[in-house]
């Protein structure tokens, strides 16, 4: 088993929020992103990829007004339907939330957060999801929980399985790499256990209040990111 960061989530209440941020933090405009018609969200997306994190990439993602999930009974990924959460997003602006994993398995990484001796980790179904892009078309499996909760205060990774084209392939160059990934937590070991689990790489664990850091590359210098309050 083997995982490695995909992309990073970073929630705005909207997307054009979204994008002033960015330009505000990052000092760069985000490239255009899509639609996802099965959870009624909308994104523009961040070439952040490095040696150390290749293929890696930012979505800064939001609810895309009048749309609703088209799988019936169910929440959005990232507990983005959660009213704590929104309601932070719109007091104090976007903010990282979460981290998606690429795995070569998807099926056997969940069985693995299932079974495995320390975990028992109900990661959600796994869903099909496709977006043509001007590139080629997009096509993915990635876990989604009914009630939409990111799980470890976002800490646990969301696993994702592409198929032959990667959103990266085509992506442009941000002017902005990835440098390092952080998790902190009050059940340290317990998440560690859940990370060893999929054979994730490039992350540190340390215990403490909830928080995801990220430091990034910036044109502006190093930028760090935290998801400390939400």
């Amino acid at each position: 088993m083997h995982a490695q960061l995909d992309h990073l989530v970073i929630a705005a209440a909207s997307l054009a929020e979204g994008v002033a941020w960015c330009e505000a933090t990052l000092g760069v405009t985000p490239a255009p992103g899509g639609s996802h018609p099965l959870m009624g969200t909308h994104n523009r997306l961040l070439n952040i990829a490095s040696d150390a994190f290749p293929a890696a990439y930012a979505e800064i993602i939001a609810i895309e007004p009048g749309k609703r999930p088209s799988r019936p009974k169910t929440h959005r990924w990232f507990d983005l339907d959660d009213a704590a959460l929104q309601a932070g997003l719109a007091r104090h602006g976007p903010r990282l939330i979460h981290f998606v994993a690429r795995v070569p398995d998807a099926h056997a990484a969940t069985r693995a957060l299932a079974h495995e001796e320390h975990a028992h980790i109900d990661r959600g179904h796994l869903l099909e999801a496709s977006r043509d892009t001007p590139a080629g078309r997009l096509e993915w499996q990635i876990t989604v929980r009914d009630d939409g909760q990111r799980l470890f205060y976002g800490a646990l990774p969301t696993l994702i399985q592409w198929g032959p084209v990667h959103p990266t392939d085509a992506m442009p160059a941000s002017g902005l790499s990835m440098r390092s990934l952080r998790a902190v937590h009050p059940r340290a070991p317990a998440l560690s256990a859940a990370l060893s689990a999929i054979g994730m790489t490039g992350m540190v664990v340390a215990a403490g209040a909830p928080n995801l850091i990220v430091v990034l590359d910036t044109p502006r210098g190093p930028v760090t990111l935290e998801s400390q309050g939400l």
